[in-house]
């Protein structure tokens, strides 16, 4: 056998509606072959160089998912002063406003990573995406009625869904198996971090430039936060790295081969291998018809739902019954711990190479979390849930790691499996931004049941998926067996 490219499993014909390039890689027998970086410990160097490198330039990501997720959800700080009133809303118009952001979110989803993985230039196409949503955000801020705030909310959904996707997608094309569940902990955290840093730069706005130039404190946290975003943006066009074959201003030839050699020994199949597969429709096709990526898709939904008390914090903290101020801060330390949470469950993840109890696990505990904030309005007791739930983020981050570790290949297949469960998955913020209405407040105990409810409903998906994988690594050591050949690819469950 020579290698995996000539290899009758891996090359099967890519338009057959069965192919799953993952499910029948295999390992190149010259794996261990490491004459062409000097050798063995050369190349170990080699690739400790090339990881650092490239951990310092995607660590940006962060502080972008940071900004993105403040520029989504500043309207629930905003709400706490005078939003709604200056905007005359009624009803549930408010919740309109925080779910319309989502139909944009969902719709361009799946056409942005096609077009990421089409012109193979993420430090471009990202922060100029990136550049728009910080002008929409600051649009949202000279609002003055419920159809402005309705226009400038989808259409920052609209562009802010280019990078979340596109972020994963970027992770997937550099980092192995064994190394991208930090990794995505690490973007992630950009999600954690804006919960609790957004809730400090809301405070400090709020109280600090009420009546500045005229304007409302909530019209200036749409004003510095949108510019904040747009200046991150300029900076992120020279330090975002694009595609292993696409890279050749910060790194050298050598380390271009390493980078694109660790993805090879790590699935059995190149990105660059099999040409037919960067097709974008064959990956859409591929995509849609892998049940994996639907079963994923609707776990997702069902584990989003149960996190949509995300936009809803400081409303939540606001039961405990302080001031606004103290209310905003007493968000801070729940994502603080969140954050440390997440890092210990992914890192252990990545080092075991399992996955379904390092999300099932978090996923419990934030149903404590609901189960107390249900029962009591004890302000001690609450505090503590907020903590519970908080930490629960922790499986999803562990999630999108397995999403990605699930269907590794061929790269288009995989922009689109990403993007399409994510997207999928903003069904449920659509749903989740109805799901605490004031009328249920201050307990808000039927919001809590409905998150029990859900949380428990994706705990079951993954474990029927766990079993699934189960199944088809049973199947891979079955052939190998029979073929005489060598132990191969493996998902991780």
């Amino acid at each position: 056998m020579a290698s995996s490219s000539s290899d009758p499993l891996v090359t099967k014909k890519l338009d057959d509606p069965g192919y799953v390039a993952e499910e029948t890689a295999v390992v190149p027998e010259d794996a261990d072959d490491d004459a062409e970086f000097g050798g063995p410990e050369a190349r170990r160097q080699l690739e400790k160089k090339l990881l650092h490198k490239l951990d310092l330039r995607v660590s940006i990501l962060v502080v972008i998912y940071v900004l993105n997720y403040i520029d989504r959800n500043n309207a629930s700080a905003a709400r706490l002063r005078g939003f709604e009133e200056d905007l005359h809303l009624k009803g549930q118009q408010f919740d309109t406003l925080l779910s319309i952001l989502y139909v944009g979110y969902i719709l361009m989803q799946v056409p942005s990573n096609m077009l990421l993985n089409y012109i193979g230039k993420p430090s471009v196409y990202l922060p100029c995406c990136m550049m728009i949503w910080g002008a929409i955000s600051c649009l949202t801020g000279v609002t003055t009625n419920f159809v402005g705030a309705l226009l400038t909310r989808f259409f920052l959904g609209f562009v802010e869904a280019a990078f979340f996707p596109g972020a994963l997608f970027l992770l997937s094309k550099w980092y192995k198996r064994s190394e991208l569940g930090v990794r995505t902990a690490v973007l992630s955290c950009g999600n954690l971090i804006s919960n609790a840093f957004g809730s400090l730069v809301a405070s400090g706005i709020l109280n600090g430039m009420e009546g500045k130039l005229g304007h409302s404190a909530w019209r200036w946290l749409f004003f510095i936060e949108g510019a904040l975003t747009i200046f991150v943006a300029a900076c992120a066009l020279f330090v975002l790295p694009d595609f292993p074959s696409t890279s050749h201003t910060w790194l050298s030839p050598l380390e271009v081969r390493l980078a694109e050699r660790r993805m090879e020994e790590d699935i059995g199949v190149g990105d660059e291998e099999n040409k037919e597969a960067a097709n974008q429709f064959a990956g859409l096709r591929m995509a849609f018809l892998d049940g994996k990526v639907w079963l994923l898709a609707l776990a997702l939904t069902s584990m989003v739902i149960s996190l949509s008390f995300n936009a809803f914090f400081p409303t939540l903290s606001a039961t405990m019954g302080f001031s606004t101020t103290v209310t905003l801060l007493l968000c801070a330390p729940p994502w603080g711990f969140a954050t440390a949470v997440a890092f210990a469950v992914t890192r252990h993840s990545d080092k075991n190479g399992e996955r379904f109890w390092h999300i099932a696990i978090p996923l419990a505990f934030g149903i404590v979390g609901f189960v107390i904030a249900s029962a009591t309005m004890n302000t001690a007791a609450r505090y503590v849930s907020l903590f519970l739930m908080a930490q629960s983020y922790a499986a999803f981050i562990t999630f999108l790691a397995w999403v990605s570790n699930s269907i590794p290949r061929p790269p288009a297949k995989r922009a689109v499996a990403l993007a399409c469960i994510n997207a999928f998955s903003q069904l449920g913020n659509v749903g989740g931004s109805y799901v605490w209405p004031t009328a249920w407040g201050p307990s808000y105990r039927y919001s809590y049941a409905i998150c029990i409810s859900t949380n428990g409903f994706c705990i079951v998906l993954c474990y029927l998926f766990k079993r699934h994988l189960e199944h088809l690594n049973n199947g891979f050591a079955r052939k190998e067996v029979e073929e005489g050949r060598p132990s191969g690819f493996r998902y991780l469950t």
